[in-house]
């Protein structure tokens, strides 16, 4: 189990936000993708998944199907004004199981209790969603990833606008995953996080800086080459809106 990046290309516009990108995510692996804003990190989350598709090159999932793939974008790409409870969002999780038409049972509602037991919001299960603070419904998603229960898990910018009590406490859950076998991939920007946490980083500033062990990717040296690259980007680019707006956070 793992997911191959060959020679990978995405545009907007046709001006490149990843560019010839190859490497692999192993099975088991714990990665942190990071660099400087408009990157392509969440663009290369986004192509994994297959909500984009690549200009060239590809993703080879090796024998993994799309649902095998656990998404999580950055919060605000989610409406919150739909009105839907705690419990039935992290319901959501049990689609990949059990179809959009057959109905959920009383084991899998109990696994939905079981999830918010532990990300540590047991007895939120009947609240609206649009009333919970970011850090709460941070921790509705990750329970929605525990109850999908998928070999790969894919985080854009997780710990982004919440405290440092339920960063750690999510953190415990990417551990677990990871103790687990599986493959988990995340955007970051808290560089000593990364340090701390993830074994393997990937710097990118839409091109490859590099990818491998954290302590030898996480460099000086590779930070001012991954600078100067995305300098090199803007200047020979001008701003593009629309890879803009899809890249804000990254």
């Amino acid at each position: 189990m793992s997911i191959t990046i060959t020679d990978l290309t995405i545009a907007y516009d046709r001006h490149p936000a990843v560019h010839h990108l190859s490497g692999t995510f192993a099975a088991g692996s714990l990665t942190a993708i990071v660099g400087p804003n408009g990157a392509g990190k969440s663009t290369l989350l986004k192509s994994i998944v297959g909500l984009m598709r690549p200009s060239e090159g590809r993703i080879d999932l090796n024998g993994l199907k799309p649902r095998d793939i656990a998404y999580l974008p950055q919060q605000a790409e989610i409406d919150r004004s739909f009105p839907i409870t705690v419990a039935d969002t992290v319901a959501l999780g049990h689609w990949r199981h059990v179809g959009i038409w057959r109905a959920i049972t009383g084991a899998h509602w109990r696994t939905v209790t079981d999830a918010l037991e532990k990300v540590g919001l047991k007895g939120f299960e009947n609240r609206p969603i649009a009333q919970l603070s970011t850090g709460q419904f941070q921790r509705v998603l990750f329970a929605r990833l525990l109850v999908q229960d998928a070999p790969v898990i894919l985080l854009d910018e997780p710990f982004a606008a919440i405290d440092e009590r339920t960063t750690a406490d999510l953190m415990e859950i990417i551990a677990f995953w990871h103790g687990a076998g599986r493959i988990v991939v995340a955007v970051l920007h808290d560089i000593d996080e990364v340090k701390k946490h993830f074994p393997t980083a990937l710097l990118m500033a839409r091109e490859l800086v590099a990818w491998g062990p954290t302590q030898d990717t996480l460099t000086d040296a590779n930070f001012r080459r991954a600078r100067a690259i995305s300098d090199t980007w803007a200047l020979r680019h001008k701003p593009d809106h629309h890879a803009h707006d899809h890249e804000s956070a990254a």
